[in-house]
């Protein structure tokens, strides 16, 4: 048995895993990340649009701050996020995007003066301020008050991935490449690590460490269309739901992107709306102020994405081989702008599509692309049930998303994640002793390797690809945009039938090493769990939340499902999760329900939404009308950071002596409409 020791172990290398590791070393801890690939080739480098941070640096940004950033996020989440964990977040936002400049992301900068825009198909001239000038720039971004997103270009997280791996290197922070986790070493109680497989040479090896962060990313490769790599397959959400303790949140809050090219998948960024672009129907219509006529194609990501699929059912889509789209249409950016900020959607369409968005309109539809589940942690990123495991990023669930994330809040997730966790990591490290039970360990060791045993040797029949593929299409056809009853029913039967059908897995290849088809076999048993766990999650919540659609329960019910869901997989042998569920505090929200601002409001009220809407009320005025909104804030939701986190951030117009009217520049708005 070959057992390898480390303080903090980081299973994943994107942004998230990376952030935790450089935070985990800067304390002096011995740190190791493992990665199914090379680091820069993580998908968090797939990102286009950008980061949420609430700097306040451009024209459109001022009057930009953590409170507002807030209120978007929380509504965004459809009030099923962790209001503390969302403060937290927006608070270090700015400094995660400052360090990061610092590290050598190449931000896209503020230019005094004039420059034209398109904001809602005319064209505008913003007039930059002379003191905004270098600053860090941002873009608009759906279900957002302020231009908020930062970027560089529209490859902002191949830029960032980069940088924070350069940094990595440079703290000499190994990462071991090539190296799947299969099961978390545990004692029911507390979490010593992995034991994981070489993909090139097949050895298993005991990882053993103070505490284990999962960071793999999201589980958007359960269905059969995704704008997720193809390595973001649920492992590490499987990883915890296989202990039997850990628990899995929300896992039916999965997120489709609006704009993903048909028919491969490949995403368009939420820029190309940001930046103007617009979306049209079979007819080049227009159809998005119809829906939702004040943020039309810049409402949330769930919303635009439930417009666009019922603008086909009604016979507006293009049709195609493929089955119905609609179109992207930035032609009114114009070249330099597509060339300069969109470069990358320029080389998909034209490598993808053949086709030039300079000229010509992208076809696009619906695509899965995020999830909002993922391992429940708390507020430190730590498994309430299992010590020394924590998560981070989209593999987690802090709760920070709640039913649906908004643009360019990922990103920013999995930086300020991973800052925010990695320090209590770091804290958790130092005052736990390394424990090492070698009987504990060979006992995972030994369960993983009668694993693969009786897949090489056992003699089953079913092929690990078929039933892959099988799963991907149901989740497609069953838990897609919209749900009801009866389709997630057939989802749960059939997911069961395929998980049974995987326990008589076999291999026509018989290789012990570098082996695709044993990888495969080895994942399509736990990815068939973690389907299970969006499928009967979805089942269960009879009720319209953020991305979880209902057409058989339409309304938002806070009276009856203002609630986190929780999964957990009794034992082996079962064919489906135990689901109990964590109630959201209303008398604690310093926002409480409320209308979204989409369509009708047909929400059934929660019984403490006025009462705790009239204590906030009282709270405010026993404050007095010279109280900050600091002080304001603390009143009424108090929320912890670590010390080194928790100064003020400053902006542009808290540092100009000049009042704001007359550093924020001008807008002007052209007669022509495009």
């Amino acid at each position: 048995m070959k057992l390898i020791y480390t303080d903090a172990l980081v299973v994943g290398a994107g942004l998230a895993g990376l952030r935790v590791a450089i935070a985990a070393k800067e304390r002096g801890l011995d740190t190791l990340v493992l990665s199914l690939i090379p680091a820069k080739r993580s998908h968090s480098a797939a990102a286009q649009g950008g980061m949420q941070a609430s700097l306040g640096n451009a024209l459109k940004g001022m009057g930009d701050d953590e409170d507002v950033h807030f209120q978007d996020t929380v509504k965004g989440s459809d009030w099923g996020c962790d209001q503390s964990v969302v403060r937290m977040f927006t608070h270090c936002a700015p400094k995660a995007v400052r360090e990061l400049a610092h590290w050598g992301v190449p931000w896209t900068r503020v230019t005094a003066g004039p420059r034209e825009v398109i904001v809602n198909a005319q064209k505008v001239t913003l007039e930059e301020a002379q003191a905004a000038h270098g600053l860090i720039n941002a873009r608009d971004f759906g279900g957002t008050q302020k231009w908020r997103t930062c970027y560089t270009a529209d490859g902002t997280g191949h830029s960032l991935l980069y940088a924070m791996d350069n940094k990595a290197i440079s703290m000499d922070i190994p990462v071991h490449e090539r190296v799947e986790a299969l099961a978390l070493i545990h004692d029911g109680k507390r979490c010593h690590g992995v034991i994981a497989r070489c993909l090139i040479t097949g050895e298993l090896r005991a990882y053993v460490a103070k505490a284990t962060t999962i960071a793999t990313g999201g589980y958007g490769r359960i269905y059969a269309v995704s704008t997720n790599a193809v390595i973001c397959e649920g492992m590490g959400q499987a990883l915890a739901l296989e202990t039997g303790v850990a628990t899995l949140g929300n896992m039916e809050a999965v997120q489709f992107h609006p704009t993903a090219i048909v028919p491969v998948g490949i995403l368009t960024t939420e820029g190309c709306r940001g930046d103007g672009g617009l979306l049209r129907d079979k007819d080049g219509y227009r159809f998005m102020p119809d829906y939702e006529p004040e943020k039309k194609e810049l409402a949330s990501r769930d919303v635009v994405s439930r417009r666009m699929t019922e603008h086909m059912r009604k016979g507006k889509g293009v049709d195609s081989p493929y089955g119905p789209h609609l179109w992207l249409d930035i032609t009114l950016l114009g070249r330099k702008h597509i060339e300069t900020n969109l470069r990358e959607v320029q080389e998909i369409c034209e490598n993808f599509l053949g086709i030039d968005p300079v000229k010509d309109w992208i076809p696009v539809r619906p695509t899965q692309h995020y999830s909002m589940g993922g391992v429940r942690t708390d507020a430190k990123g730590q498994s309430p049930q299992l010590k020394g495991l924590f998560s981070v990023g989209e593999a987690a669930c802090w709760d920070m998303h709640g039913f649906n994330r908004l643009g360019g809040n990922s990103l920013a997730e999995t930086v300020v994640g991973g800052m925010i966790v990695g320090k209590y990591v770091a804290d958790f490290c130092e005052c736990n002793n390394l424990e090492v039970d070698t009987g504990l360990v060979q006992q995972f060791m030994d369960r993983v390797s009668v694993e693969i045993d009786t897949l090489i040797d056992g003699g089953g029949s079913e092929s690990p690809i078929v039933l892959k593929r099988e799963m991907q299409r149901i989740m497609m056809d069953y838990v897609g945009i919209f749900r009801n009853g009866a389709e997630l029913d057939k989802a749960v039967a059939g997911l069961q039938v395929l998980l049974e059908r995987s326990r008589r897995l076999g291999l026509k290849c018989k290789k012990r090493h570098a082996n695709p088809e044993l990888v495969e076999a080895l994942r399509v048993r736990r990815m068939l769990k973690v389907a299970l766990t969006v499928a009967c999650g979805a089942a269960a919540r009879t009720e319209s939340r953020g991305a979880h659609a209902r057409e058989d329960y339409p309304q938002r019910n806070d009276r009856d499902w203002l609630k986190r869901t929780l999964a957990s997989w009794p034992d082996s042998g079962a064919l489906e999760p135990v689901l109990h569920y964590e109630a959201l505090d209303v008398m604690q929200m310093e926002l409480p329900p409320g209308y979204r601002g989409y369509g009708a409001d047909n929400s059934i009220a929660h019984p403490d939404t006025e009462r705790r809407s009239a204590q906030i009320a009282a709270i405010l005025e026993g404050l007095g009308p010279d109280a900050d909104r600091y002080a304001r804030q603390r009143a009424l939701m108090p929320f912890d950071l670590p010390d080194s986190l928790a100064p003020r951030n400053e902006r542009l117009c808290d540092t100009l002596a000049t009042p704001l009217t007359s550093v924020a520049g001008k807008i002007s708005t052209g007669e022509q409409a495009l």
